[in-house]
């Protein structure tokens, strides 16, 4: 995401790194489910000592309940950073929902919902916001605009958002105007189904022998779930701003088969070596992504030069250091590759001293 968020600042960039304009999936699409998918499938070890033997103590709740906590409360801190000015923050118009309280509310009901609920429970759930989600937002019609209508303004997810968000806490880019949020109340309810298909996965993967035939199946479920999604597709688009059913059931399957080729290497294999850039960054992941956004917004806020026309930092850097030698879209890929490289050598430094910030 630091590379996509890099990229999508600059005017041109490679359509991998962009997100699709609306129904569809790219490359970039798939970042943020696989890390719900991942948050499931960890969930799954820390979680799966608790039984109906062994019910979790209230000491457990509340661990779950402060990172759900940290978690909003940091993407509050990204919406509102340097809104009006350096260290001031708006609370009037802060927009209230964002990728960090997405993975926040998605963590917290995941959770809830493996704890109280037995196995057959937790299935039924998450076809049940599937299904559920997909007639709710296809059948239930939304006044000024109808049944099955969706468009940034008129699917029933903006509508619900509308209803409950103030107008001046929605999200205003991308053309939503206001009018809905891409990580809004209502679709958030479909990505905890992504963080649960990660669960069932970690679960499943728990009792299966080590061998190539785990990693085989793992393919298998995920071409599986790319075919059902496709099939879906046809009725209820694939789409990430409104998190649709279809959606989720194909980003799993890609998911899948990531983790499929990840484990047949890594634990199957035992070819460990070429994992541990991931390694390093993925233990500090989200200090990381915070770090990385509000690099972003102080490089884009600070000008270059006064005047109405002076450029930003960003844009100074961007045009001056990288597009003026390799061209628009080679110099946004650069700018992006590198920044990411400067934030791989902050985890490498954290990493060897043993710096974990945990939430």
């Amino acid at each position: 995401m630091i590379l996509v968020n890099m990229a999508g600042v600059a005017d041109d960039k490679y359509p991998p790194l962009d997100h699709a304009a609306w129904n569809g999936c790219t490359p970039t699409d798939l970042v943020f489910p696989f890390f719900l998918f991942i948050v499931g499938v960890a969930m799954n070890f820390s979680l799966s000592k608790y039984t109906p033997e062994n019910q979790p103590t209230k000491a457990v709740y509340f661990r779950i309940l402060r990172r759900a906590a940290i978690l909003f409360i940091l993407g509050l801190i990204l919406n509102g950073f340097w809104n009006k000015g350096f260290g001031t923050f708006d609370l009037s118009s802060i927009r209230l929902m964002g990728v960090l309280q997405r993975i926040s509310l998605t963590y917290l009901f995941a959770s809830l919902a493996v704890l109280n609920l037995p196995r057959k429970g937790q299935w039924i759930l998450a076809i049940g916001i599937l299904v559920g989600y997909w007639l709710t937002m296809m059948y239930v019609p939304v006044p000024d605009y109808g049944a099955g209508v969706l468009t940034r303004e008129g699917n029933l997810g903006a509508y619900i958002d509308r209803l409950i968000i103030p107008k001046a806490h929605l999200y205003k880019g991308d053309g939503f105007n206001y009018l809905g949020d891409p990580e809004g109340l209502f679709s958030t309810l479909p990505a905890i189904v992504s963080v649960l298909a990660g669960y069932f996965t970690g679960q499943w993967i728990q009792k299966k022998p080590v061998n190539s035939e785990t990693s085989m199946d793992l393919v298998l479920f995920g071409l599986c779930c790319l075919v059902i999604g496709l099939v879906w597709d046809v009725a209820f688009p694939i789409n990430k701003k409104i998190w649709t059913s279809s959606y989720v059931v194909f980003t799993t399957g890609w998911a899948l088969l990531l983790l499929a080729g990840c484990y047949e290497l890594i634990e199957v294999r035992v070819k460990k070596a070429w994992s541990k850039p991931f390694e390093v960054m993925g233990l500090n992941a989200i200090a990381l992504f915070v770090s990385s956004v509000l690099l972003i917004k102080i490089l884009v806020r600070i000008t270059v030069g006064s005047g109405e026309d002076a450029p930003s930092l960003y844009n100074w850097i961007y045009q001056n250091i990288f597009a003026s030698w390799a061209g628009n879209l080679n110099g946004s890929f650069l700018f992006a590759l590198v920044t990411v490289l400067l934030w791989w050598g902050v985890a490498l430094l954290m990493y060897q001293k043993n710096w974990l910030i945990k939430v």
